[in-house]
């Protein structure tokens, strides 16, 4: 079973349907996914406070990374307003992190909560549960034919995230780098959404203990887009 590839018109859509294990979920151009008969949203490692993190090392960066990743969320959940939220691990930088979220950030986190089940999946990050925050903690959750989990093992039905998928696509005499969901229709690795994360190249080795070939789907990222290709035309 393959990611059912998207048609011209769909390839350059905000959203695209994307088919896993037999369940058709919404792929959303910020790198969520929203699957609608159970009114559940799926994000994957925000890395919240992931600037403040690096200060403790006297890496300096704008402080700026909670507040950008947050108000993004707030606008995805608001496009969707969904039942149930999944954060699929590595939500905080550390272990620490949710520790010195400031106050505005608490209260925006709480506000995205309101009326909602929210549930933190721990990562490598973030082993330990946000107990000063409100939601459930799991370190994997299983709902019909899906697993959602945060480091993938190339299950069936899984869902995971922790690799950071990216791709790069040559056009038009340049190449285009981009975060990207990545699937075969079995299984999918969604990409990072924090502000000041990084990626991971679909042809990195990590990536081939979880597709056996190149035969499945890229879900490029783009600004308002979503663009869906063969992984084996990324390079």
């Amino acid at each position: 079973m393959h990611a059912r590839l998207a048609t011209a018109d769909e390839s350059r859509s905000a959203v695209a349907l994307l088919d896993v294990a037999g369940v058709q979920f919404v792929a959303d151009a910020s790198g969520a996914l929203f699957w609608d008969a159970e009114q559940l949203l799926i994000v994957s490692d925000l890395h919240l406070e992931k600037g403040s993190s690096f200060a403790t090392r006297g890496i300096l960066l704008p402080p700026y990374d909670t507040a950008a990743t947050l108000a993004r969320l707030t606008t995805v959940i608001a496009r969707y307003d969904p039942r149930c939220v999944i954060a699929l691990g590595d939500s905080f930088h550390d272990a620490k992190a949710h520790g010195r979220l400031a106050g505005a950030d608490r209260d925006a986190i709480a506000a995205m909560q309101a009326g909602r089940d929210w549930i933190w999946i721990a990562g490598n990050h973030d082993p330990l549960p946000p107990a000063s925050l409100s939601g459930s903690v799991a370190s994997e959750i299983a709902i019909g034919p899906i697993c959602f989990r945060h480091e993938p093992t190339g299950e069936a039905g899984e869902i995971a995230g922790h690799l950071h998928p990216k791709a790069r696509v040559a056009t038009r005499g340049r190449s285009i780098e981009r975060r990207c969901i990545a699937s075969d229709g079995v299984r999918a690795v969604m990409p990072s959404f924090g502000a000041y994360t990084g990626g991971l190249s679909i042809r990195d080795r990590a990536f081939a203990k979880i597709f056996a070939t190149l035969a499945f789907t890229v879900h490029l990222l783009g600004d308002n887009r979503l663009h869906a290709m063969p992984a084996a035309r990324c390079c």
